[in-house]
C-alpha cells in the first residue's frame, strides 16, 4: 500500500495504484475514510504505525465493495474505534437496497456488498465527525457523502469526481478508467452534487480514484461543464 502524505493532516493510501482511502489526523489519533477493497486492514494499520498515531475512528463514503470491503477487517483489528457512516450507507451493507421515494428511481449500479459491522454513529449532512463536516453528494449512489476538513480546505469526495484517466464527475466516462462511470448510479444528481462540491471552494481534492489536486477549482469547473453537456446533450 504506497501512502503519499498531503498538507499536514492527510495521508492517501493507495491499492494497486487505484483504490484511494484516507487517515485525516486528529487530536486523539486518525480517522480512517473509507476501508478499500477487502483485505486492505493490515496495511491500514501499518500506514497508522508509520504515522504513529492509532486509527480512532473509521467512516465510509457509500457502500461499495472497493471503499467498504475491509470494514469487517479493519474493525475487527481495532475494535474501540468508533464507526460513523450514514443511515442509507448502514442499510445498504445490511442489504436493504430499496430506493427512498424521494431519490431517482433509477437502477443502482456497481458492487453493493454485505458487512456485518454496525455503525455506533450515524451521520447526517451538517455534522461535524472531528474536524470534519459531513457533506450529502448523492449520485454516484444515493448514499454517497464527502467530508470537508474545515482547518485547511481539504474535500474527500469519495466517486463524487475521479481524477484517474482525467478529472470528470461521476457517470462521465474517462476511457483509461471506466469503473466509475460505469458504477454510477444516476447522472443528473451526480452532476448537482459535484457543483454543491465545488461551491465549497476546496484547497484541495482527494478523490477515490486518481491523484490528489491542490487548488481544484477550474479542473472541477471543466469536470462539470463536461458532464452538463453530456447530461443535455
Amino acid at each position: 500500500m504506497k501512502v503519499t502524505r498531503h498538507g499536514d493532516n492527510l495521508w492517501q493510501l493507495t491499492r494497486f495504484s487505484m483504490v484511494n482511502c484516507y487517515l485525516v489526523r486528529e487530536g486523539d489519533g486518525m480517522t480512517l475514510i473509507d476501508t478499500g477493497m477487502s483485505g486492505s486492514e493490515k496495511g491500514f494499520l501499518q500506514a497508522a504505525a508509520g504515522i504513529d498515531l492509532p486509527i480512532t475512528r473509521i467512516t465510509l463514503t457509500h457502500a461499495h465493495g472497493d471503499h467498504a470491503g475491509s470494514l469487517d477487517g479493519i474493525h475487527g483489528l481495532v475494535p474501540d474505534a468508533e464507526v460513523a457512516m450514514s443511515k442509507r450507507t448502514a442499510e445498504f451493507l445490511q442489504g436493504n437496497l430499496a430506493l427512498e421515494p424521494g431519490e431517482a428511481q433509477a437502477k443502482l449500479r456497481g458492487s453493493f456488498i454485505l458487512r456485518t459491522t454496525r455503525p455506533a454513529r450515524l451521520l447526517e449532512p451538517g455534522e461535524m465527525l472531528g474536524s470534519l463536516k459531513v457533506i450529502a453528494s448523492p449520485g454516484h449512489t444515493p448514499d454517497h457523502i464527502a467530508f470537508l476538513d474545515e482547518r485547511d480546505g481539504t474535500l474527500i469526495a469519495g466517486d463524487a469526481y475521479q481524477t484517474l484517466g482525467g478529472t470528470a464527475v461521476s457517470g462521465v466516462m474517462r476511457w483509461r478508467f471506466p469503473l466509475p462511470a460505469l458504477a454510477t448510479w444516476h447522472l443528473a444528481t451526480a452532476v448537482k452534487s459535484a457543483e454543491l462540491l465545488r461551491a465549497l471552494d476546496p484547497f484541495r481534492l482527494a478523490v477515490g480514484h486518481g491523484r490528489v489536486l491542490d487548488a481544484p477549482r477550474n479542473q472541477m469547473e471543466t469536470a462539470i461543464a463536461a458532464a452538463r453537456a453530456k447530461l443535455h446533450g
